[in-house]
């Protein structure tokens, strides 16, 4: 089992509001620069759409649940498809988004106990939890040639220390995708 966050983010490690969906001042950073730089399976999450699980942040499920039941393009019907746990206290329905179930108990020990790859989009308080945990292992970043100052920042300055291996690296659309992963994982 492996733990996989994939994030949109800037050249200054913003990951805040790429979409606008927000409404912060500096939001929908990522699609200014086209459709082509967000659709699709940008991230080559591949089979881990089929085998594993999703795990989202209650906000992000929520945006997500509005957005991905009424598509039905090949990699939608995946996001459709792939069984996901929503890490929240307040959320009790997940019928918006067939295949979603609220997560039960602490964060940490689910995912500890958890034996398929889990793949983490966007949430980023349920991203800095796993990470405080020392849980994440692997990070796949699209980073968009945008530096906007302000936002939160995937690696917080107050969080702990990531020694990482660079994986690869590919240009998709106007931004790039980069892998790291921990010393030793064994990768997906």
């Amino acid at each position: 089992m492996s733990v996989i966050v994939i994030e949109f983010i800037t050249l200054d490690g913003i990951v805040s509001d790429p979409d606008g969906s927000g409404g912060t001042p500096t939001g929908g950073w990522a699609f200014r620069h086209g459709p082509a730089s967000v659709a699709g399976d940008k991230f080559r999450l591949g089979p881990l759409l089929d085998d594993g699980v999703m795990l989202l942040g209650r906000t992000t499920w929520q945006l997500f649940s509005t957005l991905w039941p009424k598509r039905d393009d090949p990699f939608s019907q995946r996001m459709n498809a792939v069984p996901k746990l929503v890490a929240t206290s307040t959320l009790e329905d997940t019928a918006a988004w067939p295949n979603s179930r609220v997560l039960e108990g602490d964060l940490v020990a689910a995912v500890k106990q958890e034996q398929r790859d889990i793949v983490v989009t966007g949430s980023l308080s349920v991203v800095h939890t796993l990470m405080a945990a020392d849980l994440v292992d692997e990070y796949r970043l699209l980073t968009f040639p945008t530096v906007l100052g302000t936002g939160r920042r995937l690696f917080p300055s107050d969080g702990p220390p990531a020694y990482l291996e660079t994986v690869s690296v590919e240009q998709v659309g106007a931004a790039v995708l980069t892998r790291y992963a921990r010393p030793g994982t064994a990768l997906a």
